[in-house]
């Protein structure tokens, strides 16, 4: 009898850590993606909006916005890098200007339908998001300019992407609310 008790108290406890483990991982942040488009504030800000103030980003709170697909891969880009990437059809081509403080790039349609609300936003190293820029459709081939200021001076790496559509913010509801 002692030994099945042991036994059962034996399995309990992994259990316990196992249970404790998990619950930890999805509290650590779960899955870890005009002619001129320019926004310096952070995503959302508004009166009761995701983002009260620079530096609260949108991966902040459990499971990140974006699900499995992700927003990020990740990977930082050090203040000398370009970053060229396509995504959802969006090819964004983004560099830091240390002078102005600002990423200045273009955002371009490579498919041949038009892309809807495409934005763009950056992720800086030391936690603050820039943008998104304002929704605009993009045609087939059409290319605009991308400009996001900071004024912060303290990172020392950032990540970028396009996203395109309503299914990264939500429902058509949201629409217009970074305008």
């Amino acid at each position: 009898m002692n030994h099945i008790q042991r036994i059962l108290a034996t399995i309990a406890v992994m259990l316990m850590v196992v249970i404790s483990g998990c619950s930890n991982d999805r509290q650590a942040g779960g899955n870890h993606d005009s002619d001129s488009s320019t926004a310096t504030r952070g995503e959302h800000d508004r009166d009761g909006g995701e983002h009260s103030r620079e530096g609260y980003g949108e991966h902040d709170r459990e499971g990140g916005e974006h699900g499995e697909e992700g927003e990020e891969s990740g990977t930082q880009l050090a203040l000398n890098e370009k970053y060229d990437s396509v995504r959802n059809g969006a090819r964004l081509i983004l560099t830091y200007d240390a002078q102005s403080n600002s990423f200045n790039g273009t955002v371009e349609n490579t498919t041949g339908e038009t892309l809807q609300r495409v934005r763009v936003e950056v992720h800086l190293s030391n936690g603050i998001e820039l943008g998104p820029t304002t929704p605009a459709d993009l045609g087939p081939g059409e290319k605009r300019d991308v400009k996001l200021t900071t004024t912060s001076k303290n990172f020392d790496g950032w990540s970028a992407h396009p996203e395109v559509g309503i299914s990264e913010h939500g429902s058509d509801e949201e629409r217009g609310e970074h305008d």
